[in-house]
């Protein structure tokens, strides 16, 4: 029987003790004495959060598949352990087997959001392990960081030893394989970063050394060991049906954000939405075979006793054989009362033959992202969606037995005005008109509950928006105002609801999202300040933040308001994500012109990612 790292009485002082003591459904047990590689997976947030994270869970799964390796995970403690941590001087320990997470090979950090960076350090440190990289010996871990976050490491680079640049089925084999060689042969930890370094996918930030203009742009990013490559180029998953999925996913014994089985049905996006860093540095988009899920359906739910599966991709509507596949999962989960939740649908693509099947089964309100309030935006953004069609799929929606909606849409777009703005309210108005204009009523299940949010926007690395600069903290809030106002305007002013991101976090998460190695600065001043659990607005303080900036002598708005030249030397151009800057480039361009690229079913836009050799750009050759 395992011996918990916390006694009881912590146990029984603290907010959800289940958090800490792991001991979940389909846990894996292994002898830590009987394996040559220890890894610790990390997701830098609270368990709930963590534990909904699909990237954790197929990594974890895959790499227990190794007899020689026993991972493990930790997640964030929330803040009352972290003082009696603190104050006890308890070394921060790993679910499965108790152990400190010092003790390990590896520590693997999920960096899926920029708000987790304090997070980070708080890992680092109430582990004992330094938190700069140059600062740690032999007997330290290997601190490895991955996800969409890595697609700019730049802010965290003096924190990690390395990082791995893309998708992380393909590569870990060989990355785990040298360093077992590397340890059996008694050699340094710098000689494994070396032979890491030569191995597809993997950044060591101190093999790279970077030099600054005298207006703060960067001058030139090189490497400074001949191990490291000029450009590293993200790892991608060709195949989908090869790669390994879940056999048997981790099931709490306590409440979790996405208590649900989770069916990955494909990679990437064909629509190329201008805003977003997940479309362009998965692409291509690569499909899951419908045989390959039919069998992981079935295996997911026999496993774990959930409710509710969710497929899960950026664009659900646009894989092949989305009808098929709900048409069995609905024979599968209906007499049973499993829930299918359909998220990533756009609203022009929803069939209506698909809705009024799945509404037998559970209902849960519909969420569709228009993204922008008026054509010529969404035009801007590459959306690819007219009012028209976005009323049609409404009717439909409603017709098919919702009365519930979400919309989502984004405030400080590149080249907004006020009647975009104002076109939010305007446009939720009129998908609730569509309601009671198509729904008899006798057939309806209430009022109609229309729900829109508005995010504030980021421009993100690898995207073509890259070059735009963001709005002010005021600049965001007026925006804001006005559209809440607006919506006090319409006549089905009840049936609505607005609400908006907190303008703070926002701006933060735009300098952390396009810093340079010179931000870290600020993170790790920020954490010292006292910052942690930035991503929870009753934990967050900005005032730490703008206090970090004064101390280290940075200027927040040299990374957020000021508008890139085209040929600026980003911090990232030194990964290969499949896209050319030269393709992001005519984006930008066409976005300032309000011009619409076709989706890659459509017409090839010529964006690099051809070059992998599979997915969509193959489709027509099959």
């Amino acid at each position: 029987m395992r011996k918990l790292a916390l006694p009881d009485e912590i146990l029984l002082s603290i907010q959800q003790p289940a958090r800490y003591i792991g001991g979940e459904v389909n846990m894996c047990v292994k002898n830590p004495e009987s394996v040559d590689i220890r890894f610790c997976m990390c997701f830098p947030d609270v368990y709930e959060i963590g534990m909904s994270h699909l990237g954790i869970q197929i990594l974890y799964d895959m790499f227990n598949r190794r007899e020689d390796t026993y991972c493990e995970r930790v997640y964030s403690p929330w803040t009352d352990l972290d003082k009696i941590m603190r104050e006890k001087q308890i070394p921060l320990f790993a679910l499965e087997s108790q152990e400190p997470v010092k003790d390990f090979d590896f520590l693997g950090i999920t960096l899926q959001y920029e708000m987790c960076y304090t997070n980070i350090l708080q890992i680092l440190d109430l582990s004992h392990i330094p938190l700069h990289s140059r600062d740690r010996g032999e007997e330290f871990p290997l601190v490895i960081g991955g996800g969409p976050c890595a697609y700019n490491p730049e802010p965290l680079a003096e924190f990690f030893d390395l990082f791995y640049i893309g998708e992380g089925e393909t590569v870990y084999g060989q990355l785990f394989d040298a360093y077992k060689e590397n340890k059996k042969n008694g050699k340094s930890r710098r000689t494994f970063l070396e032979k890491a370094a030569e191995i597809p996918g993997i950044y060591v930030p101190a093999f790279y050394d970077v030099t600054y203009k005298s207006d703060g742009t960067i001058a030139s990013f090189k490497p400074n060991n001949p191990h490291a490559g000029e450009k590293v180029t993200k790892e991608l998953v060709v195949d989908m049906d090869s790669a390994p999925y879940i056999e048997k996913p981790l099931v709490p014994f306590m409440k979790v954000t996405q208590d649900r089985v989770v069916l990955e049905i494909q990679r990437g996006c064909i629509r190329g939405c201008r805003f977003c860093q997940a479309g362009n540095v998965y692409r291509p988009l690569r499909e899951h075979g419908l045989e390959y899920l039919k069998r992981c359906a079935n295996k997911l739910l026999e496993t774990t006793g959930h409710e509710e599966i969710s497929l899960s991709s950026l664009s659900s509507s646009d894989y092949t054989h989305l009808p098929e596949l709900t048409d069995f999962l609905i024979d599968q989960c209906s007499a049973k009362g499993i829930n299918i939740s359909l998220p990533s649908l756009r609203i022009d693509a929803f069939s209506l033959d698909v809705m009024s099947k799945v509404q037998d089964v559970k209902k849960s309100s519909l969420t569709f992202a228009p993204e922008a309030g008026t054509q010529r935006l969404r035009d801007v953004i590459n959306k690819g969606l007219t009012e028209e069609v976005i009323l049609d799929g409404a009717s439909k929606a409603f017709m098919g037995g919702w009365n519930r909606v979400k919309l989502y849409f984004m405030l400080g777009l590149p080249t907004e005005q006020p009647e975009d703005m104002e076109g939010i309210a305007l446009l939720s108005e009129k998908i609730a008109r569509t309601y009671y204009d198509t729904v008899p009523k006798e057939q309806r299940r209430g009022k109609v509950q229309i729900v829109a949010s508005s995010s504030f926007f980021v421009p993100k690395p690898f995207t073509p928006f890259q070059w735009a600069k963001m709005c002010t903290r005021d600049e965001f809030l007026e925006r804001a105002y006005l559209v809440k106002n607006k919506f006090r305007e319409m006549k089905n002013f009840k049936s609505l609801k607005y609400n908006w991101h907190e303008a703070d976090v926002t701006i933060l998460e735009g300098v952390l999202a396009r810093g340079d190695r010179n931000v870290a600065a600020v993170v790790e001043q920020a954490y010292k300040n006292g910052a942690l659990f930035d991503s929870w607005s009753e934990n967050f303080d900005n005032s730490l933040w703008m206090k970090a900036f004064e101390q280290c002598h940075i200027d927040p708005d040299f990374y957020t308001v000021r508008e890139r030249q085209i040929d600026e030397v980003f911090p990232w151009d030194f990964i290969d994500a499949g896209i050319s800057r030269e393709f992001l480039e005519r984006e930008w361009l066409l976005a300032l012109e309000g011009r619409v690229t076709p989706n890659c079913r459509k017409q090839c836009s010529g964006c690099g990612a051809r070059g992998f050799g599979g997915g969509v750009c193959y489709e027509d050759k099959n």
